[in-house]
């Protein structure tokens, strides 16, 4: 209570106690007091008790204690879903063991699914898919440890780190290949791994070093934060993590930016000697409303041949480091342009939006390949441990810069969500992907068809000290 507040009733219950004086002198010289007037009495001796205890705690303490004050880190942008999935009942969680003293957590996650192609696909692959690539098959997914100590202001501290180690199938997807990494068997178990420090400029200026999980398209990685058990073809597209620089600024409560400076997309260790730049805005005019506008912008072309399951090195340096340059051009640029916004609708529904524009080619002078469409996800909370999440995605590739061919592709996917408590949910997802070309795999490796259907049933279990999203 502001002290002004207390003045004021200590001047009105002062009022209140001169007239009650006259009561007492008629209990010495008149009439006893009726049973209503002791009562009044007594409920004022009670009332300036209290203001005289808190008149004390003012003059001892000096002022209420202030609001925490927001760090940078607490409005990163994130791609992670707002309306969670089916949450637990329980009002106020118990602190994990998990949670040390000096802010650390240590976390863990189990992600494990069974799927089926309707196809009965060559080799049980499910095509365009993220991380439920393969069909009748018992499929450990994803096994991921978090330590992480993020920076907070109003404890007074500015550093902070995050390590994500990942093993299992969906390792294969996240962690790079080939294709994007020049050795990608060193960095295969790290997912995230980058260290934070908040210069003392303004609100705070964080700046992370090390590797970090992309912000490009709105879903993200962890299962258990997610709406739907598979991922839209944005999610498989659209750069899973960089390598490099990023700086964060909270000019207020509505409104941060971002700025990235890193090797490239997917690339722990650089293949060119060009850095690639992303600038991310995220805006919240609301509680209910969170919209990201992101732009990226790079080289993505080897200027280096592979050196692929390096044996003894040629040169003095490590296995794998190539010195053979390509001859063919490989000047292009890619520019992605990304947007989407979350809407909470109430405690029940909630909705949000993807858009998407991506061009690259490999020389300057080359023709363009392009990728535009968009996805519109669907939340509704059934009961405190059931929810049913839809998701409708639209992508446009021209010239195969995702799929290989030229086509237009969509998904169309219903899951329910089945949390009873919190640490533990089942998923049973229904998806069809359909194409404008024969595209999907059957069990005739020289027939495709154009549509495919899945069936998948997914279990996580997680815990650990981190509250809210991973």
């Amino acid at each position: 209570m502001p002290y002004r507040s207390v003045t004021l009733l200590t001047f009105f219950l002062a009022a209140l106690c001169v007239p009650s004086a006259y009561p007492q002198a008629q209990a010495d010289n008149g009439p006893a007091l009726t049973d209503r007037e002791k009562m009044l009495l007594d409920r004022i001796e009670q009332l300036q008790q209290r203001v005289s205890a808190l008149e004390s705690k003012f003059s001892n303490g000096g002022s209420p204690a202030p609001m925490p004050a927001q760090t940078a880190a607490a409005a990163t942008p994130s791609n992670s879903s707002l309306a969670q999935p089916a949450q637990s009942s329980s009002a106020t969680p118990e602190k994990s063991p998990l949670a040390f003293s000096d802010g650390t957590t240590l976390n863990f996650d189990f992600d494990g699914y069974y799927g089926y192609n309707f196809n009965h696909p060559i080799g049980r692959v499910n095509l365009l898919r993220a991380n439920d690539v393969t069909s009748n098959n018992f499929t450990l997914n994803q096994v991921g440890v978090i330590v992480e100590r993020a920076p907070d202001l109003s404890l007074h501290r500015r550093l902070g780190y995050r390590l994500d180690l990942m093993f299992g199938q969906n390792t294969e997807t996240l962690q790079g290949g080939a294709q994007n990494e020049p050795r990608p068997q060193v960095y295969r178990n790290i997912f995230q791994a980058y260290g934070s420090y908040v210069l003392p400029v303004g609100s705070g200026l964080q700046i992370d070093f090390g590797k970090f999980a992309s912000s490009l398209g709105y879903e993200s990685n962890y299962n258990k934060d997610q709406l739907n058990y598979s991922r839209s073809y944005y999610f498989n597209f659209l750069p899973f993590y960089h390598e490099g620089m990023r700086a964060t600024y909270n000019l207020n409560s509505k409104l941060t930016l971002q700025y990235w400076l890193v090797n490239g997309a997917n690339q722990t260790e650089d293949f060119n000697g060009f850095k690639s730049q992303a600038a991310i805005i995220t805006v919240k005019p609301t509680k209910d409303i969170t919209w990201n506008l992101n732009y990226y912008e790079g080289q993505e072309q080897r200027d280096v041949a592979p050196a692929l399951n390096p044996g003894i090195p040629a040169s003095p340096t490590q296995p794998g480091l190539s010195v053979v340059p390509v001859t063919t051009p490989h000047d292009g640029r890619l520019h992605i342009i990304d947007s989407y916004a979350s809407f909470n609708l109430g405690p029940k529904w909630s909705t949000a939006l993807e858009g998407d524009y991506v061009i690259n080619r490999i020389a300057s002078n080359a023709a363009p390949a392009r990728v535009y469409g968009g996805a519109g996800y669907l939340h509704r909370q059934l009961t405190g441990s059931l929810a049913l999440n839809g998701r409708f995605a639209y992508l446009k590739d021209k010239g195969g810069l995702f799929s290989g061919i030229t086509q237009d592709v969509k998904d169309i996917t219903l899951t329910a969500v089945y949390q009873p408590f919190d640490g533990f949910q089942t998923r049973l997802e229904y998806r069809r992907d359909f194409a404008n070309q024969p595209f999907f795999l059957t069990n005739n490796p020289a027939i495709l068809v154009r549509s495919q259907n899945t069936a998948t049933l997914g279990m996580i279990w997680w815990f650990g000290g981190k509250q809210g999203s991973w």
